[in-house]
């Protein structure tokens, strides 16, 4: 089986459509059919449904996707292997990472990687957490290192590399600062600007307003914690940041027993076969764990 009629079939099947499949592959549209057209036609199936514009799998196709990054996976898998006999520490490696983790925790273990091992080539994809997740568990990215899930998929192994506590947040001179105690109940009746509803951040802060049967007033929504610190600075609305992004722009709601973080860290596929470079870059990144201002 062609492995580059493969890669154009899972390539139109996560996009969509096979324009998209030829921006990700860098060829044109034509170059795509004829790879799907050989490749439906070595194993006598249809794969996708064209109406118009609108591309679907075929049951055909649908059986065929799971075992398609299984066959991908299983050579990558096996090339690594190989190369790891070496020992040396070469190579490309892909790393996925949060926009928040990538500019405030990754830049001095990334310069650190680059001067120790400066014959690996680092392809770093900046990814929402959740989306780093799924990168992973279909084998695109060999390491994520993002805000862990609370429920890990049984296919991931999260790390826990860094606490990272949480504070609600408010610009200064907002209305919840100007009575003394506040509750979580206050905080509920004001508008909040909150990470994307499928972020597991979001998840965090929701779940502890539902155990104390609230519901909190979400009026916009954005997965970027610098564009929230923007709206919570100029009084659009509250929200929650990791506390290393505090500084005078906003200021800290004080809520007594409440104690609120989440776990950032890396993950990777059990079934898959690291190469050196990742284990080089995954013992950095356990340095870490034991170091002076990684824990709450």
């Amino acid at each position: 089986m062609d492995l580059a009629n493969l890669n154009a079939f899972i390539a139109i099947a996560e996009t969509g459509s096979f324009s998209g499949a030829g921006e990700r592959l860098h060829l044109t549209q034509p170059a795509i059919s004829k790879r799907i057209a050989g490749l439906e036609q070595q194993l006598k199936v249809r794969l996708f449904d064209r109406l118009g514009r609108e591309v679907g799998l075929t049951e055909a196709g649908r059986a065929l996707l799971p075992r398609a990054y299984q066959i991908l996976n299983v050579l990558d898998d096996t090339r690594r292997a190989l190369t790891n006999l070496t020992g040396e520490v070469t190579g490309r490696l892909t790393l996925a990472t949060s926009h928040h983790i990538g500019l405030h925790r990754l830049p001095p273990l990334l310069r650190e990687f680059t001067r120790r091992y400066p014959q690996v080539a680092l392809d770093i994809q900046f990814l929402d957490s959740e989306v780093a997740y799924e990168e992973i568990l279909h084998g695109r990215a060999e390491l994520a290192v993002i805000t862990l899930a609370p429920e890990p998929h049984t296919l991931v192994r999260a790390t826990p590399v860094w606490d990272d506590p949480l504070d609600f947040v408010v610009a200064p001179e907002h209305a919840l600062l100007e009575n003394g105690a506040v509750s979580l109940a206050d905080i509920a009746l004001h508008p909040a600007v909150f990470p994307g509803g499928n972020t597991f951040t979001h998840h965090i802060v929701r779940r502890l307003f539902e155990a104390q049967g609230l519901t909190p007033n979400i009026a916009m929504s954005t997965n970027y914690l610098e564009t929230i610190k923007m709206m919570v600075s100029i009084g659009l609305a509250w929200s929650v940041l990791p506390r290393t992004m505090l500084d005078e722009q906003v200021a800290r709601i004080p809520l007594p027993g409440i104690q609120l973080s989440r776990q950032l860290g890396y993950i990777l596929h059990t079934e898959r076969t690291l190469s050196n470079a990742a284990r080089a870059f995954m013992a950095l990144l356990d340095a870490q764990i034991d170091l002076p201002g990684t824990k709450a």
